[in-house]
């Protein structure tokens, strides 16, 4: 009896093995379903479907939540218990162990805390694809609001969780699924973080509670400005319980006698006071910073309406780009297309050549705004495209394409913890933020490529400070010939000679709060730069002739507080976008 006793002690450790293999294969099975699930649920949301094809209804969508839910719940019970338990006790054997048991419990947490709230959001559709649109979606938002929250804060604690796990064990299968679900989970949390921004700020901005009024600038982003392009057209939008609509379209012509009483601080006034941005409506938006273009924007016209706004939001032609894409095509009056492949390049490009008298020009312009806006209000009143619409949006907000300011503090107040509200943060850290404002008045801007590379330089911080190196390169591909006069046109009336096609630029490095410059070189020659300070920042400015066909790099050398993490990275939305390498030199030591 002792010997069967010692016996079954012995092969106790072996079933515990058989166990966790047989059951893990199991788990993942159970996790391949609930993926196949979500994956589908994901076509569903997302693929635009033909015109007069059934949509996917909210029940077909929770019963694949659901479904999604069940499998994941299976693999998380398959991988608890005893055996797995201990087997994560092992060291470096239970490694791996502690991977996939934290992963099926990820899953678990996410299909049923998270997905499920997000699947009853958005109302049914009818079967022509319509229903309640916008209106309908802003109630379910604003029922479900402390689901959503809820729902965020799971996201942030099981992103938490999983970034605990052990990142690599001697079962490399295990670190795949570990980072695959990592990385996942870096995109899903900021979303989340925005949805449950969303269900409370949404509803009230789009009218819930009463008729809400906003002004909608155009970027033209062929012609740099600090929050992305010069203003251009313009638009009042009206939000009355989710149904919107424009009272009225306008070019910059309009506004450029408008004045804005306004005082946005001294900081202010002593970076900006030489271009006037709150008398001379192109210089209005030159800070990076949405929320000061927005209050100017607002001042300014009430100034020339006698009208209040109760916010601001600004779009640029690839926002209208990434909604086309939803829609699909608008047209003109003149029967001009607009597609999400062409409306970049029509608006910003082809449109100077087209058109040679200004005021015909202007109004193209605006014709297209008001035509790709009715698409948009066609289809914000079409249960089947919103969630497209809402995620054409997630993504221009992510690149500061869309930006939203709000009058109202409190609604304000929480903009500002997402990328919509365009704030530039004044927390102290490291911070690499490359703008430029056109200071030729041409149209430029359109063939400007831009690379910003920031490293961090040495293992020393003497004084807390680290040596940091941040290389900027801008290069013209503007033609020498060929170009639109007005395209080329030189307001700045410079003293020197310059041909077609070049440009001049404003070039700031914005650093972080406390930085210090050391040095500066300009295409390997000592440079000077203008010093200033914008909301705590050190901005470092340098007035630059860029001729066509040109490449010129201006290398700035800092003291950086504290650079020993990855540097927020502020991105200018311009045509092209920036390309960023950061290059982190690890913790500091004394």
């Amino acid at each position: 009896m002792l010997r069967t006793a010692l016996l079954t002690v012995a092969a106790l450790p072996v079933a515990a093995a058989v166990w966790i293999g047989v059951t893990g294969a199991f788990a993942r099975s159970e996790l391949a379903a609930a993926q196949r699930d979500l994956e589908s649920l994901r076509r569903s949301a997302t693929s635009p479907q033909a015109p007069g094809s059934a949509p996917g209804s909210a029940r077909e969508r929770l019963a694949a939540v659901r479904s999604a839910a069940v499998h994941a719940a299976r693999a998380h019970r398959l991988t608890s218990g005893p055996a797995w338990y201990a087997a994560t006790l092992l060291p470096v054997a239970g490694e791996p162990v502690s991977t996939v048991r934290g992963a099926a419990y990820a899953a678990d947490r996410l299909a049923g805390e998270v997905l499920t709230p997000l699947a009853g959001v958005l109302p049914a559709a009818a079967p022509d694809g319509h229903g309640g649109g916008m209106a309908e979606a802003l109630t379910a938002l604003r029922q479900s609001a402390p689901r959503l929250v809820r729902a965020a804060d799971v996201t942030a604690e099981v992103r938490a969780d999983v970034h605990r796990l052990p990142e690599t064990t001697w079962l490399p299968a295990a670190d795949r699924a570990r980072a695959g679900l990592a990385r996942q989970l870096d995109r899903l949390a900021p979303v989340m973080t925005d949805v449950s921004v969303a269900a409370r700020v949404l509803p009230p901005m789009l009218g819930a509670q009463g008729e809400r009024r906003y002004f909608l600038a155009f970027q033209n982003i062929a012609e740099a400005r600090g929050t992305g392009g010069v203003p251009g057209a313009f638009a009042v939008l009206r939000a009355d319980r989710g149904r919107l609509s424009f009272e009225r379209f306008g070019n910059n012509t309009e506004m450029a006698t408008a004045k804005a009483d306004l005082d946005l601080g001294p900081e202010f006034t002593a970076r900006y006071q030489g271009d006037a941005p709150t008398r001379v409506w192109a210089n209005s938006n030159m800070s990076p910073h949405f929320p000061y273009a927005a209050r100017i924007w607002a001042a300014a016209w009430r100034r020339h309406t006698g009208e209040r706004v109760d916010g601001v939001i600004a779009v640029d032609p690839v926002t209208l780009s990434r909604f086309l894409q939803v829609t699909g095509p608008a047209r003109t009056a003149d029967g001009t297309e607009l597609t999400a492949g062409n409306v970049v390049e029509l608006t910003e490009r082809t449109s100077y050549a087209r058109y040679g008298d200004l005021t015909r020009r202007k109004a193209f312009f605006v014709e297209a705004a008001r035509a790709a806006a009715g698409r948009l209000m066609a289809a914000a009143e079409n249960a089947r495209m919103l969630p497209g619409l809402l995620l054409a949006a997630h993504d221009a907000e992510r690149d500061g394409r869309l930006k939203v300011w709000s009058a109202r503090a409190q609604e304000q107040r929480l903009l500002e913890s997402l990328p919509y509200a365009g704030t530039l943060p004044d927390a102290p850290g490291p911070f690499a933020g490359l703008v430029v404002n056109n200071a030729a008045g041409s149209k430029l801007d359109y063939y400007l490529d831009r690379s910003l590379v920031w490293k961090a330089e040495g293992d020393g911080c003497p004084a807390g400070d680290r040596p940091v190196t941040a290389t900027v390169t801008l290069a013209n591909r503007a033609p020498a010939s060929g170009l639109p006069g007005y395209v080329t046109l030189r307001e700045d009336s410079p003293p020197y000679r310059t041909r077609p096609g070049d440009n001049r630029l404003l070039v700031s490095y914005y650093a972080g709060v406390g930085a210090s410059l050391t040095g500066a070189e300009l295409d390997g020659r000592p440079a000077l730069v203008s010093p200033g300070v914008e909301r705590g920042h050190a901005v470092f400015t340098l007035d630059l002739e860029l001729p066509a066909r040109s490449r010129r790099t201006l290398v700035l050398h800092l003291l950086e507080p504290h650079a020993d993490r990855v540097p927020t990275l502020l991105r200018q939305p311009l045509v092209t976008p920036l390309r960023a390498v950061l290059k982190t030199g690890g913790a500091c030591r004394a």
